[in-house]
């Protein structure tokens, strides 16, 4: 089979990749930049990081975000790993269309629909909107993702090692403990590094369902771009960038350890 790459597919390649990634790279750059025009080159300086976290309200709005992220991303991957199991262990139950339905209509519902029915929800119920209706919709939107991740580790689990650890006294809550969730950790941890990401850099569901005193950076941003951008603001944007891809990294490693370490458990029950 011949794997050498044709000149229109290195072409197509290189195009694709600076259509997606040059802008970031030119954010980053400039972020660099001494001078407050943001498009004219100035010198390096990294004065503009500084400012940004000398800006007070900025300071108030990532530290809003990040503990909307913690908070949200902790209790979206206790239900998102509840529901995988209920999917993947219980295959029988009434209801389970309608409930896999469900958990996975957030993956494919544009984001705009989310936060609108969400918005009409809180409105209906007579909720406040504030710091907890973020955290409640952001459990909504990364749900989804951390049952996916889950569940495609626990279709493939070995069941015979929780037989095994039954036969010799373990109760079916002890084998979970002791058994299941050790196994499945990789996972569950990449499910929650994955709804950290999501909910870190959220701005349509957010919007809809902010209030006062609950604004997060990616909306403050958002805001301040309207009225032009600043190299405060490529400043802040590339911490932002920088954690959301150190954050998909550790998600992705963690699940690359997981696959080398399912092999390895492979081959050994072989041998």
């Amino acid at each position: 089979m011949n794997r050498t790459w044709s000149p229109y597919n290195k072409i197509s390649v290189t195009l694709g990749l600076a259509f997606l990634y040059l802008p970031i790279i030119l954010l980053i750059v400039y972020s660099f930049n001494a001078s407050k025009l943001v498009t004219v080159w100035g010198g390096f300086s990294t004065k503009w990081y500084a400012a940004a976290f000398a800006n007070q309200a900025l300071m108030d709005a990532a530290w809003v975000t990040v503990r909307v992220a913690l908070i949200s991303a902790t209790i979206a991957t206790v239900f998102g790993t509840l529901a995988a199991i209920a999917l993947v262990r219980y295959t029988k139950f009434r209801g389970r269309l309608l409930f896999s339905g469900m958990i996975y209509a957030p993956l494919v519902m544009p984001e705009v629909i989310t936060g609108l029915s969400l918005l009409l929800l809180f409105v209906a119920a007579g909720i406040d909107r504030g710091f907890w209706t973020i955290v409640i919709a952001h459990i909504t939107f990364t749900m989804c993702f951390v049952a996916v991740v889950v569940q495609s580790r626990l279709i493939t689990f070995d069941t015979s090692l929780e037989e095994a650890a039954q036969d010799l006294g373990c109760t079916p809550l002890n084998t979970f403990f002791t058994i299941t969730l050790p196994i499945i950790a990789p996972s569950i941890f990449a499910g929650w590094v994955l709804a950290f990401t999501l909910s870190l850099d959220d701005l349509v569901i957010a919007q809809f369902n902010s209030g006062p005193g609950a604004t997060t950076l990616p909306m403050k941003i958002f805001s301040q771009v309207r009225l032009g951008v600043t190299p405060e603001i490529n400043a802040i944007c590339s911490v932002l960038v920088a954690l959301v891809t150190v954050g998909l990294i550790i998600s992705s490693l963690s699940l690359k350890r997981n696959e080398i370490k399912r092999a390895r458990e492979a081959e050994a029950m072989r041998a």
